[in-house]
């Protein structure tokens, strides 16, 4: 396989495009939307640079680093990200988006994930391994996708400009390089996800009268 081609294969993957539900999900944004912590565009880049920092770059990104590099373990691994979501939302989201890339996976004969409730990061790995992607431009394409659907979903619940959304995806997009090395480095003791308030509102969430996202 050429390397532009394996540049098209990752831009697929890492696309909103991808018909995963994606944009469906906030993570959590919507609930601190709801209850004032976001409301602007500088409290909106506070929240997701937090997240990406305390939650994602500590837990996710580790994960799926993980499984990437350890396929012989994909199943150990899946199942323990999932123990890992602190809601119901928050493990229904990478439920639903991981079945959703696996049987795409399948439907385009890419090949068959034998897990039985594959999370997101899982399918993931799933599709570089089998598109034979440099795991560490998987990587930082994966943190990419995370942060573009994050400044997508402020847009629609902060509310908040394309022009703002834009500005803070060139800004928080500079820090992902950085992020992917630090999370290649994680020795396995030191993952975690503790991250109270976003457990909280994603707890809130669940009985949110009105919302937009799923999570």
């Amino acid at each position: 396989m050429t390397t532009s081609t394996n540049l098209a294969r990752l831009l697929q993957l890492a696309s909103p495009a991808l018909p995963v539900g994606a944009y469906s999900y906030s993570g959590g944004l919507e609930a601190a939307v709801e209850a004032g912590i976001v409301k602007d565009a500088a409290s909106a880049e506070r929240w997701i640079a937090d997240v990406l920092e305390q939650s994602v770059a500590r837990m996710e990104a580790p994960v799926l680093w993980r499984l990437m590099q350890r396929p012989e373990k994909l199943n150990d691994w899946n199942d323990f990200f999932l123990a890992s979501r602190e809601t119901a939302e928050l493990r229904a989201e990478s439920v639903q988006m991981g079945y959703s890339l696996a049987r795409l996976l399948n439907d385009l004969k890419v090949g068959t994930i034998e897990l039985e409730e594959p999370s997101f990061p899982a399918a993931f790995a799933f599709a570089v391994s089998a598109w034979k992607i440099d795991p560490t431009a998987a990587l930082q394409a994966y943190l990419w996708a995370w942060l573009e659907n994050q400044a997508m979903a402020a847009v629609k619940s902060v509310p908040l400009g394309q022009t703002e959304a834009q500005a803070m995806l060139l800004r928080l997009g500079d820090r992902l390089a950085g992020t992917a090395e630090d999370v290649a480095a994680l020795e396995d003791d030191a993952l975690r996800n503790f991250t109270p308030g976003l457990a909280i509102l994603s707890s809130r969430h669940e009985t949110q009268y009105s919302r937009l996202f799923r999570s």
